[in-house]
């Protein structure tokens, strides 16, 4: 009886939130694994650009806040997913990612971390195109390792830095981000 209420109890929780794993018709998982620890959704959104949609990004936490400044100094685990909703060229990837972090990181910032940026760009551009429908992993795990994936396969070597982790998450979270709104549903504001 005690499972069963259980099992209830923890449908009617997931059903509640059901709703908001569904953006723009783009499906987006409740929970992920990161290594050994499970992951749950903090918030999903959609990332427009002149009316266009790019992607579905969709933000796991080990639990749910709408702190920005609490996600930005959690060590991870933690990922950020993005289901593209086009197809986009390696340099359209490389060069959205670069300018999202120039745009919240000072110019020592990014003098400080141009080895790790450089890296990640060569991920990207080893990546090529990625299509619609494909899912970019961004692995934020602890000791200041970044992962990034492609469909569930890691690309390229692990990227080591802490201070490079706050700057590609300032991208949706900082106080510049590449969307308002996104960030507010990153957060787990309703979209």
């Amino acid at each position: 009886m005690k499972k069963w209420l259980l099992g209830t109890t923890l449908v009617l929780l997931l059903g509640g939130s059901a709703k908001s794993a569904v953006v723009d018709g783009v499906s987006v998982a409740d929970s992920v694994r990161v290594g050994n620890t499970a992951l749950i959704l903090n918030g999903a959104g959609r990332r427009t650009r002149y009316f266009f949609s790019i992607y579905v990004a969709a933000l796991y936490l080990r639990s749910h806040t709408a702190d920005a400044a609490q996600v930005l100094a959690d060590p991870g685990p933690m990922r950020l997913t993005m289901t593209l909703m086009r197809n986009l060229s390696a340099s359209e990837l490389a060069g959205a990612l670069h300018e999202g972090i120039a745009r919240n990181a000072s110019p020592a910032d990014l003098a400080r971390t141009k080895s790790q940026i450089d890296q990640l760009i060569g991920i990207m551009k080893a990546i090529g195109s990625a299509k619609a429908g494909d899912i970019l992993s961004i692995d934020f795990l602890a000791g200041g390792i970044t992962r990034v994936g492609l469909n569930g396969r890691v690309q390229g070597a692990p990227i080591a830095g802490r201070k490079f982790q706050r700057e590609l998450l300032d991208i949706w979270l900082g106080p510049h981000p590449a969307q308002a709104d996104l960030k507010r549903e990153l957060l787990g504001a309703p979209p």
